[in-house]
């Protein structure tokens, strides 16, 4: 554990994600809507590369090995899109007059959003797992997020009695996550050689963007009294409320996989896929669906802190599945 304590330690995306933070609370006025930057307009740029690179990056060829364990699939795009909100709706029953509602809101977002392709895909491979299953698996449940995570979101909202124009976030969707994501795979015969040599790079503009959309969000919370209104309480909060998802979806997720008889290697792909969420889709998403909602900053936070307590809780999962005997 003190390994992966240093090595997070040492992790410049998280250290990024804080100075992110830390700067928009001092200096909203740089990254806000219409501030010194426009970071509310460089974003859609951005989102437009990030779901380029991820789409001239995707191995078709690695996705159809995959594509034979159905039963596997079933169970990882059923924890996904159904179990995690089911834990929302007891987190939310047990602790949601406790807590704001935009950050409840927050964790919600947080339950619908897809899988994440790139960790859950190392993580299967570091505990030596199906990792054939595992792209496709998580491929699968990135395509279907860009429909099902809004849908589920103005579900939600609906009920609430808010609002949330479903058509105008799916064609805002289709344009800066859909499109670029096909015209990727397009490209992918031409030039994905060449993009995989300088997958270094691409990762590094990939997280840059990612750090541009944190900061802008919350710029135009911290101007809305983000900290004035909640306090630093409410990272207490969202800590508390990310553990619980993860070490609950952890344990169900091989239960299930157990019951369900898979052998060692689609147990791994079912926890490491089924527990994952994307923050890589997420801030961008969110961006989309949620537009200039004064509270983005704190719909955002719990995919925040899930994201890093994933990386690290699966790191030392995936380090004692290898150690197994074959």
């Amino acid at each position: 554990m003190l390994e992966q304590l240093k090595r997070l330690a040492k992790d410049w995306f998280l250290i990024g994600m804080i100075l992110c933070v830390v700067l928009a609370s001092l200096a909203p006025q740089i990254g806000r809507a219409g501030g010194l930057i426009h970071a509310d307009q460089l974003a859609d740029y951005g989102i437009f590369i990030i779901f380029f690179l991820h789409g001239i990056g995707l191995s078709t060829e690695s996705l159809i090995k995959g594509i034979a364990r159905w039963r596997l699939h079933v169970l990882v795009q059923a924890f996904t899109f159904i179990v995690f909100p089911l834990l929302w709706v007891g987190l939310n029953f047990a602790l949601g007059r406790f807590l704001p509602n935009d950050l409840m809101l927050g964790f919600f977002y947080l339950a619908a959003l897809p899988s994440t392709i790139s960790s859950s895909v190392a993580m299967t491979s570091m505990a030596r797992g199906n990792v054939p299953a595992a792209i496709f698996n998580a491929t699968l449940s990135t395509l279907l997020g860009i429909f099902l995570t809004p849908l589920l979101v103005s579900l939600l909202v609906g009920s609430q009695g808010g609002s949330l124009s479903l058509g105008e976030a799916m064609l805002n969707i289709a344009r800066l996550l859909m499109l670029p994501f096909i015209i990727g795979q397009l490209l992918r015969p031409l030039w994905g050689k060449w993009f995989a040599r300088y997958k270094k790079y691409t990762n590094l503009i990939d997280r840059g963007v990612i750090l541009l959309l944190v900061f802008s969000t919350f710029s135009d919370s911290v101007t809305d009294g983000l900290w004035s209104k909640h306090g630093f309480g409410l990272i207490a909060y969202t800590i508390v409320g990310a553990a619980i998802f993860l070490f609950v979806v952890l344990r169900l997720t091989k239960w299930a996989a157990q019951r369900a008889g898979f052998d060692a290697e689609d147990e791994i792909t079912a926890v490491f896929c089924g527990s994952k969420k994307t923050m890589a889709s997420g801030v961008p998403m969110a961006k989309l669906l949620f537009g200039t909602h004064p509270a983005l900053g704190v719909i955002v936070l719990p995919i925040m802190f899930y994201h890093q307590l994933q990386l690290f809780v699966c790191s030392i999962l995936a380090q004692r599945y290898a150690k197994r005997a074959d």
